[in-house]
């Protein structure tokens, strides 16, 4: 009974491991960014927007996801 006892345990806690990984990663929060001009004229208007945002403390990758997506597609 010892040895199906620990198989068990093992077999929980193998199963419980990636619950408890996700559940210390903290949610960071993201931003969207939709624009209907094409990312070259954007360019700068991000940038900016990214260095305002560092100067608040927030820093893109490390506490902060920025989610940019353009209307026009550059082939």
């Amino acid at each position: 009974m010892r040895r199906r006892d620990f198989i068990k345990s093992i077999a929980g806690l193998a199963a419980a491991w990636p619950l408890a990984a996700r559940a210390q990663q903290p949610a960071i929060p993201v931003i969207g960014y939709l624009s209907a001009s094409s990312p070259e004229s954007s360019a700068r208007l991000l940038a900016v927007f990214r260095e305002s945002l560092a100067e608040a403390g927030y820093v893109e990758g490390r506490n902060l996801a920025i989610d940019v997506r353009f209307l026009q597609e550059t082939h």
